[in-house]
């Protein structure tokens, strides 16, 4: 609102976040949960604007900012990334512990597994000494192939990042707290809705996309009372023969996870959602009889006939009418979330799929463009669309490539493009 800009613009940012968190709370109080989730995104994009405004004198310098906030039972680490001398973006992490956990064990861990899979900048900041930070040092160092240097100790501008990171690490945490309150009122209202004994702690969604039937893909994503959990999203590549079934591609992505449930190797969940109507649950319970899982309880997501969100119809076993929530149910607006994250990560996954099966398809049937020659030409061109723009004269210059296999090339890819 306006004084909250003005408040902002004068530089009372902690004022104006505080504000906003106190109002996420009470909407979640009231149970105003999209309110609440605007809210919260608000106060996203607060932190955003924050960082921006502080740029520094240190040009050309890259290096990380970690701020770390907690409450006992939920930890949150701040990165704030600075990149030639000016903060570009910060991330949240949310890194689960089990009981009391030492704070330098903590980051320690945390910056050990952050950076395993990701480029580390020359430069890491700390609000304090992690333990074994010679040993981390080094570790990082023959990784990324250059020097890593771990400090805790700073002035000038790292001094003001440093308590920055701080800050929004305290923030984040306050977000995270008003937010688990709100899926924790979810998660009791989707029990009484469904009937069951006790509310559920772990649910999982599964969804499948295709064009046409072609690359199929089934997507399986995990919610538990903290929110979305991605560690155990899955994705299923599907058969061919599945191209075009839904309820057959939906029977096979059930069959592959359910499996490995009963094998006990999964965390069986408390309800099972799967998007689409009675032949979906058909789908599902034909699944779940078979493995003698049948127990499980779950529940098929329609959109209803106007397919618009809160006229969802919901099926469940031995029910023969489709039940019905408020829009504003809290229960509702838990299985739209759910529901809307298979369907992304089910098309995102999809797209994907697709994606590389065209990228290399057009290539596959040239005759004498084998596998290496093929890769070789997408690295060089950028991907097959920078090879359909190549002419002959720059396809020869690829290591390989004959004017003969050329013009092969290039012929039977402006023919695939005309037909």
């Amino acid at each position: 609102d306006f004084d909250a800009a003005l408040q902002f613009l004068d530089g009372k940012n902690q004022s104006v976040v505080n504000t906003f968190v106190e109002r996420m709370e009470n909407a979640s109080a009231q149970q105003h949960y999209e309110l609440a989730a605007r809210y919260r995104d608000q106060i996203s994009k607060l932190k955003e604007v924050e960082a921006r405004q502080l740029v520094s004198r240190a040009a050309g310098k890259d290096l990380d900012v970690i701020g770390f906030a907690s409450n006992g039972a939920i930890h949150c680490v701040t990165i704030l990334f600075i990149r030639n001398g000016a903060v570009i973006g910060s991330r949240d992490h949310f890194p689960r512990s089990h009981g009391e956990v030492d704070k330098q064990r903590l980051l320690n861990g945390f910056v050990t597994q952050y950076y395993l899979g990701r480029d580390a900048p020359r430069e890491i900041i700390l609000d304090e000494a992690v333990e074994d930070a010679e040993v981390l040092e080094a570790t990082l160092t023959e990784r990324m192939g250059h020097r890593v240097k771990i400090r805790h100790r700073v002035r000038g501008d790292r001094a003001r990042w440093l308590a920055m990171a701080a800050t929004n690490a305290e923030q984040g945490l306050n977000v995270k707290v008003a937010s688990n309150a709100t899926i924790r009122r979810q998660f009791k209202a989707l029990g009484e809705a469904l009937e069951l004994d006790d509310p559920p702690e772990r649910l999982e969604c599964f969804d499948v996309s295709h064009t046409s039937g072609e690359a199929t893909v089934a997507s399986c994503v995990v919610f538990n009372s903290a929110g979305p959990l991605k560690s155990d999203y899955r994705r299923f590549n599907l058969k061919p023969e599945a191209a075009g079934d839904d309820y057959g591609a939906m029977r096979e992505a059930l069959q592959r996870r359910y499996a490995r449930i009963k094998k006990g190797e999964v965390p069986v969940p408390d309800v099972l959602f799967v998007d689409g109507g009675k032949g979906q649950l058909a789908a599902a319970m034909t699944v779940l009889d078979e493995l003698e899982l049948n127990w499980i309880n779950v529940v098929a997501v329609a959109k209803g006939r106007a397919r618009k969100a809160g006229a969802e119809q919901l099926f469940l076993p031995g029910r023969k009418t489709s039940l019905r929530l408020a829009p504003d149910s809290p229960a509702l607006l838990l299985i739209q979330q759910i529901r809307d994250e298979a369907h992304r990560f089910a098309i995102t996954g999809h797209r994907q799929r697709r994606g590389k099966a065209r990228r290399t398809s057009s290539l596959e049937k040239i005759p004498g463009l084998g596998p290496k020659k093929r890769r070789e030409l997408l690295r060089q061109f950028g991907g097959l669309q920078g090879v359909i723009g190549a002419g002959v004269d720059d396809l020869v210059k690829i290591r390989g490539i004959s004017r003969t296999l050329a013009e092969t090339i290039y012929n039977e890819l402006h023919l695939d493009q005309a037909s």
